[in-house]
């Protein structure tokens, strides 16, 4: 296969295992909090807690199996998750109130041991700007799932309630487990493992305390924004589901622009994102009708869209091919950390505050790391400017 045959190859495969692999992660990670509290009669604390759950597992995958299985090893395991994962859907169509902290637990490590490696494959191409391209497409196609899945999710839920959702999504996994066969694994070769490699990388303590910048609001948002609009503006659970697809629309369009044009000089951009992210959170609480509501949802897309693959693009240029496994599953746990904290703390608030306020005193965070990030990494030219640079 010539040099470009094989770039084709690369895009399709990665294109298609991460649109049916992120799908079905959306799905399962929005659906679970919308099934616990509408079909199991669940609290905002409850909804919290078994979301965390998930993630927790997510989280054990990510920091102490992924980072440390050799890559032969990491492949079977990768393909044997997403077989498990056909089952795991079945199972959660008729969870109780026990067996859905089980089964959020079990899909939530499965999903710790295929996202890690999808995004490696991603970033391993030995051209930095082919492989910062990969990384957008990448991105893109992160997009794409998620609007794909939610706007299959929004047509079922006109019809069916939250439990055969699970049941319609196992197709896509299916094709997700044929796919898992595909997709390239790095040679073992001289592969870096524990987190020792990257604990004092610059690449990577700024892609953390970037991302951290997003995914403060961004796991609320996920838990909490079609509970939200439902019970703000009370609109159908298909209505109310629906906004995540202008969300991630946005989202999308913003990730598309920047795998055609990938950013060489990444100051500005994470600026712009951040004042995305701050002002549409503050505006919240004083909504007037879901119309202003999706126009506002829309906006919060754009920085969903720029500051993950900016924090990706700052890992691949602070890390070698060897640390990027270690790098990105310690990256993704970090995520998940997030993701535990984020809705257990925010339902809490929403107890006292209501979900608006609450939307709102996130910004304080947001505002917190990236001071930090730009009095820390502001003035480093390997993170911040990449120079294009020439294979023979």
């Amino acid at each position: 296969m010539n040099k470009n045959g094989s770039i084709l190859y690369t895009v399709l495969i990665l294109t298609l295992i991460t649109i049916t692999s992120r799908s079905t992660n959306n799905m399962v990670l929005t659906t679970i909090p919308l099934y616990s509290q509408n079909i199991l009669g669940f609290g905002s604390l409850d909804v919290g807690l078994v979301t965390a759950v998930s993630y927790t597992a997510t989280l054990f995958a990510n920091s102490f199996l992924n980072p440390h299985f050799e890559s032969r090893l990491r492949r079977k395991v990768f393909i044997l998750s997403n077989m498990l994962l056909v089952i795991s859907l079945f199972f959660l169509s008729s969870a109780n109130g026990l067996t859905i902290f089980i089964l959020s637990a079990l899909v939530g490590l499965l999903f710790g041991f295929i996202m890690p490696n999808i995004i490696t494959s991603a970033s391993l191409h030995p051209n930095r700007r082919t492989q910062e391209r990969l990384l957008a497409i990448y991105a893109v196609s992160l997009s794409a799932s998620l609007i794909i899945g939610p706007a299959i999710e929004t047509y079922l839920l006109h019809y069916f309630n939250y439990g055969y959702v699970f049941l319609f999504f196992i197709p896509m996994s299916i094709l997700a487990t044929a796919i898992s066969f595909l997709i390239p694994f790095p040679h073992s070769m001289a592969e870096r493992h524990g987190g020792g490699t990257i604990r004092n990388n610059a690449g990577f303590i700024a892609s953390i305390i970037t991302i951290t910048s997003y995914n403060v609001p961004f796991a609320a948002i996920t838990t909490f924004l079609a509970i939200f609009a439902s019970s703000q503006f009370g609109v159908s659970r298909d209505v109310a589901y629906s906004s995540f697809i202008y969300f991630f629309l946005t989202s999308l369009l913003t990730r598309g622009y920047m795998a055609v044009r990938p950013l060489r000089k990444i100051k500005n951009p994470l600026i712009f994102s951040v004042a995305l992210t701050v002002l549409p959170l503050l505006f919240i609480p004083i909504l007037r009708n879901y119309a202003e509501f999706l126009v506002l949802v829309a906006f919060l897309g754009i920085p969903h869209g720029s500051v993950f693959p900016i924090s990706s693009v700052m890992i691949a240029r602070g890390t070698e091919p060897a640390e990027r496994n270690t790098a990105n599953s310690y990256f993704l746990a970090y995520n998940n950390v997030l993701s535990i904290a984020v809705p257990v703390i925010f339902g809490y608030m929403a107890i006292f505050l209501g979900y608006g306020y609450s939307f709102s005193i996130l910004t304080i965070p947001v505002v917190i790391v990236t001071v930090i990030l730009f009095r820390k990494y502001g003035k480093n030219p390997r993170i911040f400017y990449q120079p294009e640079t020439r294979v023979a």
